[in-house]
Order: C-alpha cells, then sequence, then structure tokens
C-alpha cells in the first residue's frame, strides 16, 4: 500500500502543481506527484524576479538544444525548461498574457468542445487574484496572484511612447476587452517576489498527509495491464527504481518534451519510430510527438548613451529596495513591456508580439556587461512545425527535438520576421528614444536589405520559450487526447500540460498551461464523481 495511490502525476510544473493540489483536496484521495528536479528552493533567484536567466543552465533547467535547423543555418537552439517544482514557471519572465479568445474559439472548432473562450474565461478568472480587482475579465480570490510590476525601467516607459507615436494604441490590459497595442506586463508576482505554480498551488497542499511530492525523481515509463495505465515506474535520487501504482488515473504533466517522450517510452506513439530506436510499441498512434509549434524571435538591439540599464540591478541600493520593501530593479521581469500588434488589416487578430528589455538580453549569452536595450518581435501564429522523437529506449537520454523553425513551405514565416524587423527599428528610431540611443548592435547598420535580413534571421533567430502542441487535443488520425484530455485507444491516461495545445495561442503560454491544468484537474474530479454516483 506504501507505493499505490489513486492518482499518479508526473511533472510538477505549471500543470502538475495545480492537478496535484485540486486532486488531493479530498483526504480520502491519495496522490502522488513525481519531479524529476531539485526542489525551488535550490537557488535564491529563483525568489528574484530580475534574475531568472541565472538559472538557465543550471540544474533547475533541462538545458535543452534542439537539433540543427535547417531554417536557421544548421544552428540548433538552446531551450530552457523548467526542472524543479513549479517548472518553468519557475524560471520564466512571470508574464501573465492568456491570448486572444480567438486562440480558444480556433481550438473549439477543431472539435475540442468545451474550449471555446466562453468555457475557459472562467477557468482563468477562478484561478487569478489580480491585484486590480474582480471585473468581467479577472477574478479575485484564486490562487495565482497577478499583480502590477513594482518597478519599470524609465526606458520602459520610453518604449511604450515610441510604440503611440508610430500609431499604436495604449493598452493598459493585454486580458481585458482587447488584445490589440502596447503597454505594460502584469506578471505572476506577489510582494514583489516570484510568485510560481509551487507557491501558488503546491505549497499550500504539500502539508496534506494523502499528498505525497518526491522531487530527484526521474519517470522512466508508464506500466500498461491490457492497455490500461496502472502505475509509473521511475528513479528516485538517481539510484532506486520504484513502481508506484494508480487505481485510477495515471496523468502526465511533463511538459511539450517530456510527455511526448514519456509515451513513446512507455510505447504510446507512432509505432515504426518505437521500433526503430527498440521500444515495443503498445498502442499505435502516430500524433505522439508531432504538431511542435513554438514562438521564434528575432531582436533589435541598441547600445545606451548612458548607463543605465538593468544591469544596474545589481547595486546595493537596488539589494537594500528588494530586501527591505519588495520593490526596485530586482522586482523587474526584464521584459517590462510588450505590444500585439495586426500586420495586415485582413487578420482577425495579432499575428505580432514585440517584446521590450531595457537590457541587452540575450539567452545563449546572459551575462552581457554593456549597457543597451532589445527589443524582440516574435511570430504569434507560426507556420512552420516540428517534432519530438526519441534518441533512445533509455530515459535518461534526452529527446531530439526539432523545431522546425521557417520550415513553412510557403516562407511566410521568415517574411512575417523580416517585416516584424523593420517595424522594429523604425519603434527604434521614435523621437521617445532619443534621449537612451546609442549603436544599433543587432542586426547592426549594414544589414538593410530584405536578403540582408532574412540572413540575420536565419544566423540569429532563437525561441521566446512557448513549445507546445506535441500531445494535441482533438479526434482526427494526428490527435493523441480527447477533449477531455484521455490519450485515444488505452485507458486510465490522460495528458495535462501545453502538449494538448492543438494551435500555440497568440502570446505567453504559462498562464493557457495553468488554466489547463485547473480545466484538467475539474474533468478528472467530474469522472470520479460519476464513478462514486454510478458506482
Amino acid at each position: 500500500m506504501a507505493n499505490e495511490f489513486d492518482y499518479v502525476v508526473v511533472g510538477a510544473g505549471s500543470a502538475g502543481c495545480i492537478l496535484a493540489n485540486r486532486l488531493s483536496a479530498d483526504p480520502a484521495t491519495r496522490v502522488l506527484l513525481l519531479e524529476a528536479g531539485p526542489p525551488d528552493n535550490a537557488r535564491r533567484e529563483v525568489k528574484i524576479p530580475v534574475a531568472f536567466g541565472k538559472l538557465f543552465h543550471t540544474e533547475l533547467d533541462w538545458n535543452y538544444r534542439t537539433e540543427p535547423e535547417p531554417g536557421l543555418n544548421g544552428r540548433g537552439v538552446y531551450w530552457p525548461r523548467g526542472r524543479t517544482l513549479g517548472g518553468s514557471s519557475s524560471i520564466n519572465a512571470m508574464m501573465y498574457v492568456r491570448g486572444n479568445p480567438l486562440d480558444y474559439q480556433g481550438w473549439e472548432k477543431l472539435g475540442n468542445e468545451g474550449w471555446g473562450w466562453e468555457d475557459v474565461l472562467p477557468t482563468f478568472k477562478r484561478s487569478e487574484n489580480n491585484e486590480r480587482g474582480a471585473d468581467s475579465h479577472h477574478g479575485t480570490g484564486g490562487p495565482l496572484n497577478v499583480a502590477d510590476l513594482r518597478y519599470v525601467h524609465p526606458l520602459t516607459r520610453a518604449f511604450i511612447e515610441a510604440g503611440k507615436e508610430i500609431g499604436w494604441p495604449y493598452n493598459p490590459d493585454f486580458n481585458g476587452p482587447t488584445q490589440d497595442g502596447i503597454g505594460l506586463t502584469q506578471v505572476t508576482q506577489k510582494g514583489g517576489r516570484r510568485w510560481s505554480a509551487a507557491d501558488a498551488y503546491l505549497r499550500p497542499a504539500m502539508t496534506r498527509s494523502n499528498l505525497k511530492v518526491e522531487t530527484i525523481a526521474l519517470a522512466e515509463k508508464v506500466v500498461f495491464e491490457h492497455r490500461r495505465a496502472v502505475a509509473v515506474q521511475y528513479v528516485t535520487g538517481g539510484l532506486t527504481r520504484v513502481t508506484a501504482r494508480a487505481n485510477r488515473e495515471v496523468i502526465l504533466a511533463a511538459g511539450a518534451i517530456n510527455s511526448p517522450q514519456l509515451l513513446m517510452l512507455s510505447g504510446v506513439g507512432p509505432a515504426d519510430h518505437l521500433r526503430a530506436v527498440g521500444v515495443r510499441p503498445i498502442h499505435d498512434l502516430p500524433g505522439v510527438g508531432q504538431n511542435l509549434q513554438d514562438h521564434v524571435a528575432a531582436a533589435v538591439q541598441y547600445l545606451m548613451t548612458r548607463p543605465e540599464s538593468l544591469l544596474n540591478a545589481t547595486s546595493p541600493r537596488a539589494l537594500i529596495q528588494f530586501l527591505a520593501f519588495g520593490r526596485g530593479m530586482l522586482t523587474s521581469n526584464v521584459a517590462e513591456a510588450t505590444a500585439f500588434v495586426t500586420s495586415s488589416p485582413d487578420l482577425p487578430a495579432p499575428d505580432l508580439q514585440f517584446v521590450f528589455a531595457a537590457a541587452l538580453y540575450n539567452p545563449e549569452v546572459p551575462d552581457s556587461m554593456e549597457h543597451g536595450y532589445s527589443l524582440g518581435p516574435m511570430l504569434l501564429t507560426p507556420q512552420s512545425r516540428g517534432r519530438i522523437e526519441l534518441r533512445s529506449p533509455h530515459p535518461t537520454y534526452p529527446a531530439a527535438i526539432y523545431a522546425g523553425y521557417l520550415s513553412d513551405p510557403a516562407g511566410d514565416d521568415l517574411r512575417r520576421l523580416v517585416a516584424a524587423l523593420k517595424v522594429a527599428r523604425k519603434l527604434a528610431l521614435a523621437r521617445a528614444l532619443d534621449p537612451y540611443r546609442g549603436q544599433e548592435i543587432r542586426p547592426g547598420p549594414g544589414v538593410e536589405s530584405d536578403e540582408d535580413l532574412e540572413e540575420y534571421v536565419r544566423q540569429s533567430a532563437a525561441t521566446l520559450y512557448h513549445p507546445v502542441g506535441t500531445c494535441k487535443m482533438g479526434s482526427d488520425r494526428m490527435a493523441v487526447v480527447d477533449d477531455e484530455l484521455r490519450v485515444h485507444g488505452v485507458e486510465g491516461l490522460r495528458v495535462i500540460d501545453a502538449s494538448v495545445m492543438p494551435l500555440i495561442p497568440r502570446g505567453n503560454t504559462n498562464a493557457p498551461t495553468m488554466m489547463i491544468g485547473e480545466k484538467g484537474a475539474d474533468l478528472v474530479l467530474a469522472k470520479n464523481q460519476a464513478a462514486q454516483i454510478g458506482g
């Protein structure tokens, strides 16, 4: 009985923490939550918003890199993903963006009943404690604290004025009546410190005797009996192999890379691919690992005319402000402002997002010591698709990531990104930025023609950390889960995380992933209640 539970949840990320909380609310229900990484108190930078880049390439990061990308001149791209309690919500830039209502209408039109905007908005509101207060778009009293930034760099405010100069409307709330425009982001912070899914959902539940949380616990496979998921085999502490039985359901919440990898390691996926890497197929499900989508971005960067960037967050004054009052530069999320822009009047919603940072932000080289600022346009609706594949039948080998950047046959993604760079340059030359603007260092003054800009994109474009879609929800041949997030063709197994998104939302993906966790918990509990009534 020690290793027997009602639910075994794999992955303590943005969705997994929610599932652990909601499913263990009934004292009679035993829940096991497995997390491959260490606890989220392993590094102090987790709580310091401006320091999130310091968590990259550490033990709290899966530290992934894509395979060489043909669309990016054969470059592999670094993909940070959270490997700790809270998952990527413990290492991200904390931007609270739900996406556009049309995103969820699109999910519903693909046959996913109950996932339209009117269905998911109440779930967003229920989870939220928005410090601005409740209204038709926002909730209060929920576990997830959503706050306005406690520090805004003067250059960020100049960026917003620059956007207004070129005709973008000011938008005080990207999760309100409209998404279009430029403004400050709200963040998942509380008292000026990060407020992750672990803070919001998991920590309050960890005192429950019916919830067991194991860290440094790498799931190796789902165990099946007659096509029913009955257990999870995992290794704890890197040494001891354990099998935990799930009397009701096994739930994968390991994210867009690890959930499809674990399905395939367990024998659920494209049968020919599984055989080729030495895994015995249990169920041929060709869509596992396919449909990978991500937001790709390129940067325009300038040096500053004076040393006033976020590099000054390391000053003694900034540290005192943070420790004593929860204020100052250390509370900055770096990406303090953003803009959602529609590139053509024919489009029904924004297809571009511009993210601004009062720093020379580069995830590949995070420790630049020059004062500058960055503007990163990214594609919200990429046409390119990638995939996740197994390298090996051994769980310790990372999956192979083929992001497929700029691979759409029509070349639309590349053209739109080049056009977005031109807009970013126009914005950067607005009068509001005159007092700060130094030399353009990326793409650089010699990069002017479309051909040169295309080459710059191929040499420099990178992820904005939003991989989704690899266990997509739907009913077509390539769908992996149905609209109740149950894996097609087997019993007792669900996937509840960003991998189930059939289409990537127009915006940052952490808030939508947490909504999926909430809604997924509702679906699991509804089934359990129905079974109790029927029994």
